[in-house]
């Protein structure tokens, strides 16, 4: 029987991962303390705390340094560290000041790299920190999914990439499940999957983007994640992993049987 080998939630959308023993999916479909903050483009054409499209603020998918930072917030403090290797470029709380601090350290480490996309681009600045650090709003589907994929897929993607070690990091899901055929998720789409006490819809095949072309370790664009997704599997747009819907929630621990309804 398939089972959670891996959990994960993103406090800030784009950036790095934390890695949970257990995660809370709140009633509709979303992960408690997940994508709850955005650092945001000064012109995105939308209100602050609206959804929008994440190529409006500084991302993984247009700032693939990202990937050497790392990342943690304390829901109950409502704080929120940013270390780049062994130094702490920002360790503050979500009032005004605290926002300031957080939106100027990373507005100098995103200037710092070769790519980026505030660079010949002046009214994306002053970048803000949008979110309350407790709404999951701002996903990449504006209803917010949960999303998962078995390490089973994983192995095949690394065979085509011929990379045996392939990271499951490039593509930030939630859920990484073992004991499942490799793909069979993308079978499950319109179907139930009961994951732990957790039931839900299997509502979409993942689209990626080029947030899995920057390896999770060096923040250097290193594989041509979506041209191979579809040349060696034959796909017609880049897919791996699902997202789901759950009207009820509860949590997910590590070990939780994966039961197809």
């Amino acid at each position: 029987m398939p089972k959670v080998v891996a959990l994960y939630r993103y406090p800030v959308k784009g950036f790095t991962p934390e890695r949970c023993e257990r995660i809370t999916v709140l009633p509709g479909g979303r992960v408690a303390g997940d994508r709850v903050l955005n650092f945001r483009f000064n012109d995105a054409p939308v209100a602050d705390t609206a959804w929008c499209r994440k190529y409006h603020g500084v991302v993984l998918a247009n700032t693939p340094g990202l990937a050497r930072l790392n990342v943690t917030f304390d829901d109950q403090k409502q704080r929120l560290r940013i270390a780049f290797e062994n130094h702490v470029l920002a360790d503050d709380t979500l009032d005004e000041a605290g926002r300031q601090r957080l939106v100027d350290a990373i507005t100098g480490y995103v200037m710092s790299l070769d790519e980026n996309p505030l660079k010949g681009q002046p009214t994306r600045l002053p970048l803000k920190l949008v979110g309350d650090g407790a709404m999951p709003r701002y996903q990449d589907n504006v209803d917010g999914m949960v999303t998962l994929h078995s390490r089973e897929s994983l192995a095949s993607a690394g065979v085509a990439l011929g990379d045996a070690n392939l990271d499951e990091a490039r593509f930030r899901h939630n859920i990484v499940i073992e004991g499942a055929a490799a793909w069979a998720e993308q079978s499950w789409v319109g179907g139930k999957l009961r994951v732990g006490d957790v039931e839900f819809d299997v509502a979409k095949p993942e689209v990626r983007c080029l947030a899995t072309h920057a390896n999770p370790r060096t923040g250097e664009r290193d594989l041509q994640v979506m041209q191979m997704l579809m040349q060696a599997f034959e796909q017609a747009q880049p897919t791996f992993g699902v997202g789901m819907l759950s009207k009820a929630g509860g949590e997910i621990r590590l070990g939780d049987a994966v039961i197809l309804a």
